[in-house]
């Protein structure tokens, strides 16, 4: 077996390695070699592999074998290729040490710069530029970086020895400090180095400088910024970083010289002109970390023609090359022009999409490959109010008061209530508010609905109040656990500071971050380019896209949204929405017999029928898929004495009568318990109401011309013979009332997918469902015996890479395929075995994040259902599904053919054995 080549060289006309090899240079260490590869003018170097940086970590934080001997040998070349040598005291050469994953993660890891540098190079260094300003200054820089970087020094006491010397000789700006100045900062940072390392003094030796960097960069990929990154990003499927080892070049030599960064295109606009900043007399940090005000690209042209020329060049060869907007760092030494880095430059959404039709349009790439590039935060990203980005980060740092877990994207401000029942009173009086709860239930909804934010101090993102604002679009943070909420007094307290009731906050739901205050909000604008590309998606896919709406609004705009129908509309929010409907099914819970709760429920139905027919309108020829009703019947029932007082003197029944009843339907695990398709078993009357409603929204829109195509589903299916007894009486009610309206209307009954059992026996459940609907959230639930509203207390652990990282994600936000899937994969075959026309959907809230989506394509199914804000990226994942099988095929094609056109080598015929001789007879010559 060939040893693994763990270090890839590069310079000059030559590079070992090329674009294609993120996963094993990373995206710095891939970018380098293609520059080189097509010409551009990049410093020599070597790159550490990815597979170093995971054997460092598998071999417990040591360098794997032969990797010394590797980078000595490449050091040597790099030598070589430079015409000078690290550590020699007359003409040093200084490297750069940088971090590099396949996979941008900007700033989340270490650079070290100007290693090489120590008391006696930095004289030679001096003498053979004539400028010991320049030396200097690199070498207060190494220090810095090195102490901060590979030592683990604090960061702030240099930076305020920086700040002193400069007040000391009273200069504003880095470049205005002499030589001297910088000598005396030098040896200032040694001492301190000196004093923080147990008396050790700064390593001289430029081969313990190098090693102890590399290390420093691959201890930066376990670092708790880059774990955070990938886990906010989503970031799974990377092994660990590459280091790039690479000359350096300078942009602090002095007024010929500087350092930058730019875009091919304007990152927020998508606009085609180049974007950037660049800073004379500069490192490259300077630039990224605002040390100083940096002057706009279009400057430089002015400034340094030569090399500004010379950079656009290389901006249109990149761009064509990669055939994609490029970020670019570049450093001009004297005059002369280094390319850095490029790599798949960072956008805002709207900028995503302009720049992808753009390229359509110059012909640059295909449709295909325009849909491919979009992600699903991008779509998310477009529809959500934003914090007015023009405000500036120390007042938004000086207004920060906590932090929770990012549940819903956008913003959202306004006054705290700390209940439904005040937000909704306030918000009809032209209010906004945050409804602040510890935590949410299904009797908060019309306060939810009300609230402009939502903040809990508990939950995460599958939590009740994630979930029904998710479906809104509305802003939300939960698991904000440094709220210390009084209902009583109606107060929070954020650590040192108390907040009542009608003081402003503001939500910053991408971020997870709370502001005191009420900060100025901006609202997205859709680019045109969103509509186009959203058209081709639709060209492209085989997957409908439904919606998850329960009222006439929802209904409306999810269509505008794309929804091609409604794939789960759940009939228990419409309880909640006024009083008299709280009321009347409370008034159901709580009666004695069936005539009575008919009596109640009689309430109820023009309640239902109304919002129905508002449906049905609003999705005028498109499916709609009606859920009887589902929760446990306690969460109906009312929570305090003012509720129970008002139920009392609705019914005529005593308060004690009504605690009493209350308590007989607490149950130990309400989700196991007495719910969905239950209820209708135990009572039937429940049924008969809503499929009265139903039917009866139904004739009467088709009376009006619309057209109507109810789809009556019943959840919690465990048995084909439980199925059938309500599919019957379902039909009786259907049929009669269809039958005396005298109307021509198809209805079909089906059934949730959503315990085990239920997949298992798909086939049999199949004869009677005329669709299946999988409810991924109880399923999930169920199979991998986690409750969604209480996994959020151990679920992080099972996630997060640095604990046990069990999980690549959340199971409860994307669909565990392995496990789950393998049942709805199951539910899918069986059921059409039976039913081979079975319509299949998918409408717990995996059906609006995109690997799940790919993953229902896959599997066969007809439809995805999600939240109307997540509309969009379905239809985006489904045509991206489209797209990966294409190209997954051309791939096995390709294959096939190159395995074919391999000439068959003809098996050498084997000898015949060679018959034995035979042995004469006896009495015969």
């Amino acid at each position: 077996m060939a040893k693994k080549k763990l270090v890839y060289f590069f310079g000059g006309n030559t590079a070992e390695g090329s674009g294609s090899m993120k996963t094993i240079l990373g995206g710095k260490g891939a970018g380098l070699a293609e520059m080189v590869k097509i010409g551009l003018p990049v410093p020599a170097g070597f790159t550490i592999t990815v597979d170093a940086c995971e054997d460092y970590y598998r071999f417990g934080k040591k360098f794997p074998a032969g990797m010394e001997a590797e980078v000595k040998q490449h050091l040597a070349r790099l030598e070589k290729a430079a015409g000078k040598k690290l550590g020699d005291a007359k003409d040093p050469l200084l490297v750069s040490v940088r971090s590099g994953a396949a996979r941008s993660m900007p700033g989340m890891m270490e650079t070290i710069l100007n290693l090489g540098l120590n008391d006696a190079t930095v004289e030679g260094l001096a003498a053979k530029t004539g400028n010991p300003r320049f030396a200097y200054d690199a070498y207060r820089r190494f220090i810095q970086m090195y102490s901060t970087t590979a030592m683990g020094l604090s960061k702030e006491p240099m930076e305020h020895m920086l700040a002193e010397m400069k007040k000391k000789l009273g200069v504003k700006t880095d470049p205005e400090i002499p030589a001297e100045g910088l000598k005396e900062l030098c040896r200032e940072f040694k001492a301190f180095y000196s004093k923080n390392k147990n008396g050790q003094a700064f390593p001289q030796d430029p081969m313990e400088q190098l090693w102890g960097s590399i290390k420093a960069v691959f201890g930066s990929w376990m670092a708790d910024k880059a774990v955070t990154y990938r886990r906010v990003e989503k970031i799974s499927d990377l092994k660990g970083t590459a280091v790039n080892i690479v000359q350096m070049v300078f942009g602090n030599l002095g007024d010929s010289s500087g350092t930058g960064v730019c875009f091919t295109r304007d990152p927020n606009s998508g606009q085609n002109v180049f974007y950037g900043d660049y800073l004379i007399n500069a490192q490259g940090e300077d630039v990224v970390a605002g040390i100083r005000t940096p002057l706009k690209l279009s400057e430089m042209e002015r400034q340094m023609p030569a090399a500004y020329r010379q950079l656009c060049e290389v901006r249109k060869t990149l761009e064509k090359h990669y055939q994609e907007m490029q970020d670019l760092e570049f450093t001009v030494q004297e005059q002369k022009l280094y390319m850095l880095q490029c790599r798949t430059g960072k956008r805002s959404p709207a900028a995503t999409f302009r720049i992808a039709v753009d390229m359509v349009k110059e012909g640059l790439i295909t449709k295909e490959q325009a849909i491919s590039r979009i992600a699903p935060e991008d779509i998310e990203r477009l529809f959500y109010p934003v914090i007015d980005p023009k405000l500036d980060r120390k007042t938004l740092s000086d207004k920060k008061i906590a932090s929770g877990i990012n549940a819903v994207p956008g913003a959202a401000a306004g006054e705290v209530v700390f209940t439904a029942a005040e937000a909704e009173a306030l918000a009809a009086k032209g209010k906004k508010v945050i409804l602040v709860r510890k935590e949410t239930s299904p009797e908060d909804v019309g306060g939810m609905h009300a609230a402009q934010g939502i903040l809990t101090a508990t939950g995460g993102k599958t939590s009740h109040a994630a979930v029904v604002a998710r479906g809104w679009g509305k802003c939300c943070v939960v698991g904000c656990e440094a709220l210390d909420i009084n209902y009583g007094t109606k107060l929070m307290v954020i650590g040192s500071k108390t907040i009542k009731q009608g003081d402003f906050i503001t939500l910053d739901g991408s971020a997870g971050d709370v502001f005191i205050g009420e900060l100025p909000l901006k609202k997205p604008e859709l680019p045109e380019s969103y509509n186009v590309l959203m058209g081709w998606c639709d060209q492209i896919r085989r997957l409908r896209v439904r919606t998850n709406a329960d009222t006439p609004y929802d209904s409306e705009n999810a269509v505008r949204m794309g929804a091609e129908g409604i794939g789960l509309c759940r009939t228990e929010h419409m309880f909640f929405d006024t009083e008299a409907r709280r009321l009347a099914i409370q008034e159901m819970i709580v009666a004695d017999d069936a005539a009575n709760r008919k009596k109640a429920l009689a309430k109820l139905l023009p309640f239902q029928r109304d919002d129905f027919a508002g449906i049905f309108r609003a999705m005028n020829g498109k499916p709609v898929t009606i859920r009887l009703i589902d929760p446990p019947l306690h969460e109906f029932t009312p929570k305090d004495d003012a509720g129970v007082a008002k139920l009392a003197q609705i019914t005529g029944l005593s308060a004690e009568h009504i605690r009493h009843r209350c308590e007989q339907l607490h149950e130990a695990n309400p989700m196991l318990g007495h719910r969905g398709c239950r209820l209708c078993i135990t009572y039937p009357e429940i049924l008969e109401m809503q499929v009265t409603a139903i039917i009866e929204a139904a004739i009467q829109c088709v009376k009006e011309g619309v057209k109507v195509l109810p789809e009556i589903m019943i959840p919690l299916t465990i048995d084909r013979k439980e199925l059938a007894i309500l599919e019957l009486a379902t039909r009786k009610v259907a049929d009669v009332l269809i039958a005396r309206a005298g109307v021509k209307l198809s209805y079909m009954v089906g059934t949730m997918i959503e315990i085990p059992r239920a997949a298992l026996l798909a086939d049999q459940i199949a004869e009677v469902a005329e669709f299946f609907s999988f409810g991924t959230n109880d399923l999930t639930q169920m199979t991998l015996g986690l409750s969604r509203d209480d996994a959020g207390r151990f679920l992080p652990f099972y996630v997060d890479e640095k604990k046990a990282g069990i999980f690549r994600d959340d199971p409860f936000q994307s669909l565990d395929q392995s496990g789950v899937g393998m049942l709805v994969k199951m539910g899918i075959e069986k059921g059409r075995s039976t039913r081979k026309d079975l319509k299949v959907g998918i409408c717990g809230e995996h059906g609006g994040e995109a690997k799940s989506v790919k993953f229902c394509h896959r599997v066969g199914m007809n439809y995805v259902s999600c939240s109307p804000y997540r509309v969009p990226i379905a239809r985006l994942a489904a045509a991206q599904a489209v797209i990966e099988d294409k190209t997954a095929g051309k791939a096995s094609k390709a294959k096939s053919a190159k395995k074919a056109a391999k000439p068959k080598v003809k098996a050498k015929a084997k000898a015949k054995p060679k018959k034995p001789a035979r042995k004469a007879k006896k009495g015969k010559k």
